[in-house]
């Protein structure tokens, strides 16, 4: 049955009351601390309708009333407006991550903002490669007979890797590969940088292929490397502070930090940097934390989302200020992307 706006105003203050205090939420406290211009019997009846629709619930013997998943999910989807950021918050955002040099110090920068800004644990995926592409690659003349590989995507990620040559070269060989790969494969996303670096050891006299061949077979196996996926993560200490309600769920929730899959599978794919998911208790269950609630975006320059973030913690977090943090923080990652493109 659809909830009267009253009702929801009492949900509303039921779950901000909850989550401020982590005490469960009689409707005294609701008449003390919250102007909802009805009486206390009226409130009574009204948490009587939520608790009976299984958006609250009442933990033990207590008078008080606690929020359910169903009331979060009802909460979090009937925001209005998500709590701004104050502009300490937003000058922390710009000042810290413009120190930032690379991309790993942009992730690692972005990961540890996140936690303090959220007082959650943060995750924060590294660009793929398989979403990137290739904006340079350069060859470092080791000796005759060894090559450092250098290769630059779009998003700033740098992948290096040398080469032991079956066979010495000489300068101008080692220029005239660097450059004719170079043309080949700049401005390609990953897998047709692949394609079109399998093909040049045709173009170069026989006695070159196999030192060629060396070369485009390393450039190929960072190219497509499907292992390379790898998230960054702050705030487990967060947890010891997120109170009651997790108690359950913690110890799951602390081994999923040491699962970079399972918190690959939390994060989800990227999408788009303006679409931003919530998940709330057990619509974690298939991740294994039925007890946890993950907010997560994508990030990337544009609407073009080459990775994740977000954060994890217990049901009993402060939605509307934990969805601002991690929208705005994700928002200038990709500008700073964008920037960089």
């Amino acid at each position: 049955m659809p909830l009267d706006d009253r009702k929801l105003d009492v949900l509303r203050a039921i779950i901000e009351d909850y989550v401020a205090s982590r005490e469960p939420v009689g409707s005294k406290m609701l008449v003390e601390r919250h102007h909802l211009g009805v009486s206390p019997a009226t409130i009574r009846n009204d948490m009587a309708a939520l608790e009976e629709g299984g958006y609250i619930a009442q933990p033990h013997t207590s008078a008080g009333r606690i929020p359910t998943d169903k009331g979060y999910r009802l909460f979090v989807d009937r925001l209005a407006t998500v709590k701004p950021l104050s502009p300490a918050e937003r000058r922390a955002i710009h000042i810290f991550l413009d120190g930032a040099v690379d991309l790993d110090d942009v992730v690692t920068r972005t990961v540890r903002l996140l936690a303090q800004l959220t007082r959650q644990v943060a995750v924060v995926q590294y660009p793929s490669l398989t979403r990137s592409t290739v904006r340079h690659v350069e060859l470092v003349p080791l000796g005759t007979s060894r090559m450092l590989l250098v290769l630059i995507t779009d998003t700033g990620r740098v992948e290096q890797r040398v080469v032991e040559l079956p066979a010495d070269v000489d300068e101008a060989m080692q220029a005239d590969l660097r450059a004719r790969l170079g043309h080949a494969v700049a401005g390609l996303d990953t897998s047709a940088a692949a394609a079109a670096a399998a093909a040049l050891p045709e173009l170069f006299s026989p006695a070159d292929r196999q030192a060629v061949a060396a070369v485009i077979a390393t450039l190929i196996e960072v190219l497509v490397d499907k292992h390379d996926e790898r998230v960054a993560v702050a705030g487990a200490a967060n947890l010891a502070r997120s109170g009651q309600g997790l108690d359950a769920g913690l110890e799951a929730l602390l081994e999923a930090l040491e699962e970079h899959v399972v918190l690959l599978r939390l994060l989800g794919e990227a999408t788009s940097p303006s679409m931003l998911t919530v998940r709330i208790g057990q619509e974690n269950a298939p991740s294994g934390l039925p007890a946890a609630s993950v907010i997560t975006t994508g990030y990337g320059p544009g609407e073009r989302a080459l990775a994740s973030m977000g954060v994890v913690g217990p049901t009993h977090m402060d939605y509307p200020g934990t969805i601002a943090a991690v929208g705005a923080v994700a928002r200038y990652v990709s500008q700073m992307l964008t920037r960089n493109n």
